[in-house]
């Protein structure tokens, strides 16, 4: 074990095809994302002695490793929905500090969109009847619709409006027609979101997310290695992760979520404070999760998200760009999202975001940067802070 913990930076991003993809399988994916990752990198692949993989096989990293042809030293396979990727990260930036472990590669890859047109895979998201959401499930109460409960309190503590909610997915989509990348691209408005068919009271269709196919890959690696590689680092500044609940009946505040723990913890290892941040990518599987997390992570005070995301405060060119990729609403959202998040991070910080890039005064690159995930209905978030300098 290093004398003093090593410094850890993001050295390679990649997102592999993403879209409509009915031919490769999810391991094709995950082949192209760790190529082009390592590519981005110039770092050599058997730098790599660390992976972290889930949601694919039945024994995740291990089949994976071997399909990328690596046999690593250091793995991680938790699985805690769509904060799995921030809480990977974290993961593995401890093991790479702790010297455990080298070069980790985080890499997913699904092909959800596709399955499903394919008979392969149920769309149903009420996640089985075994265990404690036996309580739930004979009700119907999916996914989507703990979401939309917890929507509903929010508007009934705090008079946030469906107007408010539908101005999220609005911007999130004027984010998308900058990224050539982002599977829908053309303009919609808050009546477009309001008049859309209901899918579970009070979220329309355009409250919710798409579904695409693809998938991504992160390297992490300690500080003696950014010498030779091909691209700025982007550090590891600080990590926070916390669980919640499970069960809707176990959560003590639907207008809370683990991001209000997950967030402070990172901030305070980080050293910074929510109002240096200059972009923020946060998972948005429904427009309630980024209104509610950019509350919990201290962007604005709790109860006051409806009035903080209008007048346009997320877009590219807004106060607090918020997902400039288009998120999960409109980019891409093959399924567990949270990786993507930080590859659009570290783009944002590398200056490489193309017609999406923010920038500040005089074309000044951000510095500091956010990626916070949140899996299954609030039940559990991670937060990364990433930086520059």
């Amino acid at each position: 074990m290093p004398s003093t913990p090593r410094k850890v930076a993001v050295v390679g991003i990649s997102l592999s095809d993403c879209g409509r993809l009915d031919g490769p399988t999810p391991y094709t994916l995950h082949a192209q994302a760790a190529r082009r990752a390592l590519a981005d990198s110039g770092l050599d692949r058997c730098v790599v002695d660390g992976l972290c993989s889930a949601g694919l096989g039945a024994l995740a990293p291990v089949e994976v490793a071997e399909y990328l042809g690596l046999r690593p030293v250091w793995v991680d396979s938790t699985a805690v929905g769509g904060a799995t990727w921030e809480v990977m990260a974290a993961h593995a930036a401890d093991a790479i500090a702790a010297g455990h472990a080298n070069a980790v590669l985080l890499v997913y890859g699904s092909t959800a969109r596709a399955d499903i047109k394919a008979g392969r895979r149920t769309s149903d998201l009420s996640f089985g009847a075994r265990g404690p959401l036996q309580f739930e499930v004979p009700y119907g109460h999916t996914l989507v619709a703990k979401y939309a409960m917890a929507a509903r309190r929010h508007m009934h503590e705090y008079g946030t409006t469906l107007e408010q909610l539908a101005q999220v997915a609005v911007q999130a989509r004027a984010n998308a027609a900058a990224n050539p990348d982002a599977m829908f691209r053309d303009p919609i408005t808050v009546d477009d979101v309001l008049g859309g068919p209901l899918i579970a009271d009070p979220f329309t269709k355009l409250h919710c997310c798409i579904r695409s196919d693809g998938g991504c890959a992160v390297l992490l690696a300690a500080a003696e290695y950014v010498p030779d590689t091909a691209r700025a680092p982007v550090w590891i500044l600080g990590t926070g992760e916390h669980v919640s609940h499970t069960t809707m009946s176990e959560w003590d505040d639907f207008t809370l979520s683990p991001a209000a723990v997950s967030g402070r913890l990172a901030f305070e290892r980080a050293g910074v404070r929510p109002h240096e941040i200059d972009v923020a990518q946060i998972y948005d599987a429904f427009t309630y999760m980024t209104l509610v997390t950019l509350e919990d992570l201290g962007f604005c005070a709790k109860g006051e998200g409806g009035s903080f995301v209008e007048k346009g405060r997320l877009l590219r060119d807004g106060e607090l760009p918020v997902n400039t990729d288009g998120g999960g609403l409109s980019a891409c959202h093959p399924g567990m999202r949270g990786l993507f998040l930080l590859v659009e991070a570290v783009r944002q910080l590398r200056g490489e975001a193309g017609g999406h890039q923010v920038r500040g005064a005089g074309g000044r690159l951000p510095e500091l940067a956010i990626a916070s995930g949140t899996g299954g209905w609030f039940c559990s978030s991670a937060t990364v802070v990433l930086g520059r300098g």
